[in-house]
């Protein structure tokens, strides 16, 4: 089974397809002979300079260095981290220190944060992609030339580290997640599942730092395809380079596609290339899972997991996508678990294992699961289950036909009166109002009900303002009268983290605050 392990498929494809384009970027393209080697001199030249544990840092936008160097720290058997470079440069300097890098690659634009991870971890190798003045720092160029082609042949045990990512910590410190080459496995019935050809272009914008982002890497160079790298996840760039390189496929967080439909040109690009799009990282409503598939005519395949799950524990395949006929229901589910992945729903309190329709709390047990967070043994205990499942955080219920609707993650639940309330449900009703780009629900105190169902609106660009009265009747007939939205507030934006999530706790604290200011 370690063929389909990444360093070995980069080799295999270096030997089967050498000509085949493998990744472009920024108008450069390496054949899958040219990749390999690349990667064998990077793989060479990391191995001299890194130390124990062998983590190397990453603070790339998506591009070929940090597709190189995961390739290449997995052919040299160390462990890619990459950071997130929107963070601040303490915050990331935090991370580092506890992930204890031994060498950080960094974009110019990230200088300040390098400085930052420097001042605490003195012993750090710097290498700099661009220009940018480090004291003793080498350029990423100097890098690769001080390597060789000389494959040093790692990356064919399972159990080999291989990624480490870290969690967003928007509830405490962030957590990093340790990889091996077993939860990276990707299997050709996944691969069918993006309906993949020998003529597949895929586009990748997402951020390394984040699963989507290397997940898909790994994912589409497994499959030999033809990589297109994009370091910004620009509404008019994505476009441009769709029609630019004929673009098949691409994977697209919700708030990218949302972006995408709303470019006043949109009809100025050739996107008919377009075959396949994958989403998935945040919910997404049927109203814009509709409005995707009627104004992009593609085909759509939704991908439902989480960092600890190294991708996608289950999928809605694009036949399932019905958003005019009698399954258009099936565009609020997750799908169906994905090969070697059981998906069961349990009591949030007890444990048990609920029947079919019943809401409760999402587990599952996969290969793909890793085994627990770096140097946290606590939490890597409480993630799993007495029996082996891993505790997703999500709330949710599978229906008769073995379907996953996720109704929001545990802790988003609203109590209010007594009665559970899930926002996603809310959330989906209010979407299909025309006024309303995007909306996210949560609960706020009330000394009333407990938790007050509270709305929190984008307008789209150009309409017609709403009252708060006008959306809550929006509402009437649509939900039980207990989950409709006590109060609405209209934003210009919502927050989010580096994936494109609405960041739920930030809209409670800012909320919050001002109900305090104002009862």
């Amino acid at each position: 089974m370690s063929e389909l392990h990444l360093p070995n498929r980069i080799r295999q494809l270096a030997v089967s397809q050498p000509s085949a384009p493998a990744v472009t970027a920024e108008g450069t393209t390496l054949t899958y002979a040219e990749f390999d080697s690349y990667t064998n001199k990077v793989a060479t030249a990391l191995t001299a300079l890194a130390t124990s544990p062998g983590r190397v840092g990453a603070l790339l936008r998506m591009g070929l260095p940090g597709a190189a160097a995961f390739v290449g720290c997995a052919k040299a058997g160390l462990v890619f981290t990459p950071i997130n470079w929107r963070l601040n440069p303490d915050e990331i300097a935090w991370i580092a220190a506890d992930a204890q890098l031994g060498v950080l690659i960094v974009e110019a634009d990230f200088a300040d944060a390098a400085r930052a991870v420097a001042a605490a971890l003195p012993d750090v190798r710097t290498i700099v992609v661009g220009e940018a003045s480090l004291d003793g720092a080498r350029s990423w160029d100097e890098l690769v030339a001080s390597g060789d082609d000389t494959d040093p042949g790692l990356g064919d045990d399972p159990e080999t580290a291989v990624l480490q990512l870290y969690t967003s910590g928007t509830t405490g410190k962030p957590k990093g997640v340790v990889a091996v080459h077993r939860n990276l496995y990707n299997v050709p019935e996944n691969f069918e599942l993006y309906e993949f050809d020998d003529d597949s272009v895929s586009l990748n914008a997402l951020p390394l730092f984040h699963i989507a982002g290397s997940g898909w890497t790994s994912t589409c160079l497994s499959a030999g395809l033809h990589l297109v790298l994009l370091g910004e996840m620009r509404p008019a760039l994505v476009a441009a380079t769709i029609a630019e390189y004929g673009v098949t496929h691409a994977f697209l967080v919700p708030s990218a596609i949302g972006m995408i439909l709303e470019l006043p040109d949109l009809a100025d690009y050739d996107l008919s290339s377009l075959k396949v799009v994958a989403y998935g990282a945040s919910p997404i409503t049927p109203t814009m899972l509709a409005r995707t598939m009627d104004t992009l005519g593609c085909r759509l395949v939704q991908r439902y997991g989480m960092t600890e799950t190294m991708g996608a524990l289950t999928a809605l395949r694009a036949e399932d996508h019905d958003p005019h006929g009698p399954r258009t229901y099936l565009l609020r589910s997750a799908g169906t678990p994905l090969p070697g992945t059981e998906v069961q729903i349990r009591d949030i309190v007890t444990g048990v294992a609920l029947p079919q329709g019943e809401t409760g709390e999402i587990v599952s047990r996969s290969r793909n699961n890793v085994s627990g967070y770096w140097r946290r043994d606590l939490e890597s205990a409480s993630l799993y289950t007495s029996d082996g499942f891993l505790r997703t955080g999500d709330a949710g219920h599978i229906d008769e036909d073995g379907y996953l609707f996720v109704t929001d993650r545990v802790k988003d639940m609203i109590i209010t009166g007594g009665e559970n309330v899930y926002p996603v449900e809310v959330e989906a009703v209010l979407a299909e109002h025309p006024a309303v780009a995007e909306v996210a629900v949560v609960g706020l105190p009330d000394e009333r009900w407990g938790e007050a169902v509270t709305a929190v609106v984008r307008l789209v660009n150009g309409v017609e303002r709403p009252s708060e009265a006008e959306l809550i009747a929006f509402t009437v007939g649509r939900l039980a009268s207990y989950k409709k939205p006590q109060r609405i507030h209209i934003v210009a934006e919502l927050p989010r983290n580096a994936s494109g999530k609405i960041l739920k706790r930030t809209l409670r604290d800012t909320l919050g605050t001002r109900v305090e200011a104002t009862s």
